[in-house]
């Protein structure tokens, strides 16, 4: 198993330049290392173990079992409220199910492990669309700056082209920042889509399947139905027809044991709880990205507090002097260099721009 996902630690990997937030890496790097871990696990249990075993008399299980996987097994809803062992064998298993309608099938669980990469896939690309548009400039300015021990002299020679870059593409920076921002957007997007593919995919029971699973210990024992039994049952039943001796239809019902949804329904528990935290911090950092372009008097504000060591009145007097573009480019600046560099280079900053080639910050 260790060998099996020790590919995924590449994600996790220390990056000496930072492009984006950690909200954003938390939905591009760790949700898709999670799916993917999901997925393999799932898969290894699915196609390396027996991820199910039918009970059937007369027949070779082995061919109930494929039989039974593909053609896909089902249970009786209502029966999950009786009681088991004196009313039924097991949680949604019964023998009245001669109503139409009155079964409910599974069939998604041969389809987990595709579906849960396909997710990882979906989660990862926001991540390329901004490297290819980012195209390395943030490496480019930083030139090495990271490292405050250096030749002053070179340390200089760079600091005089990282302000020659900003002074020539002062206000050219607005599509920059306005391309990772849609990156975000995008990443809010792709986790509430899947969210509500999640909930088509399992019949309507994924959006409250944890609500459900946390209320289920404050149950009283007789009333308690397990949401995860019920989305991911344990014991199906199958039926199985062949001819007979005499040429007639002979059914054969069985029932099945699915271990591998003990893993599935584990997996999905955990999902449901990352997907709503994910959601609900990517929906708080859309807003603030809004309020950030729609006021700018807040930049100077979170530019101080991200480098306590410039004074507030400096980050005033250069962010009424830039753009958005410009003071993303800055702000990302000073995550990646040096701070005394950094410092360094926004008091030249501010002084070399002159007052009217900001629009106060709109």
């Amino acid at each position: 198993m260790y060998k099996l996902l020790g590919g995924l630690a590449n994600y996790f990997k220390y990056r000496e330049i930072v492009v984006d937030c950690a909200i954003f890496r938390m939905h591009n790097v760790f949700t898709c290392a999670l799916l993917s871990a999901c997925s393999l696990i799932i898969t290894a249990n699915q196609f390396v173990g027996n991820p199910i075993q039918c009970i059937v008399d007369g027949l070779p299980n082995n061919v109930v079992n494929t039989y039974c996987w593909i053609s896909s097994t089902f249970t009786m809803p209502d029966a999950f409220q009786r009681q088991v062992g004196t009313e039924v064998a097991h949680p949604g298993i019964a023998n009245d199910f001669s109503q139409d309608g009155a079964q409910k099938y599974y069939t998604y669980y041969q389809w987990v492990c595709f579906v849960l990469f396909f997710q990882a896939v979906a989660c990862y690309t926001p991540k390329v669309l901004w490297e290819v548009s980012e195209n390395n400039l943030m490496r480019t300015l930083v030139m090495g700056l990271n490292i405050g021990v250096g030749r002053e002299k070179e340390k200089n020679q760079k600091k005089e082209i990282v302000l020659g870059y900003l002074m020539d593409h002062l206000k050219r920076h607005n599509l920059y920042a306005l391309r990772y921002f849609g990156c975000e957007c995008l990443c809010l997007i792709n986790i509430i889509v899947q969210l509500y593919l999640m909930n088509k995919f399992f019949d309507g029971e994924f959006l409250s399947y944890g609500w459900r699973v946390m209320k289920f210990s404050d149950q009283a024992q007789e009333d308690r139905i397990d949401p995860m039994v019920y989305i991911f049952p344990r014991v199906t039943k199958c039926i199985f027809h062949k001819y007979g001796a005499s040429g007639s239809i002979q059914k054969h019902d069985s029932l099945c044991i699915l271990p591998l949804n003990i893993v599935n329904e584990k997996t999905y528990i955990f999902i449901w709880f990352w997907f709503m935290i994910l959601a609900t911090l990517l929906t708080v950092l859309v807003l603030y990205r809004i309020v950030i372009i729609a006021y700018p008097k807040i930049r100077a504000r979170i530019m101080h507090a991200k480098n306590r060591s410039i004074p507030i009145e400096v980050c005033r007097s250069l962010c009424s002097k830039v753009d958005v573009g410009d003071w993303w480019i800055l702000l990302m600046l000073g995550t990646n260099m040096d701070h005394i560099i950094y410092r360094e280079i926004i008091s030249e900053l501010v002084k070399k721009i002159p007052v009217e080639a900001g629009a106060g910050g709109h």
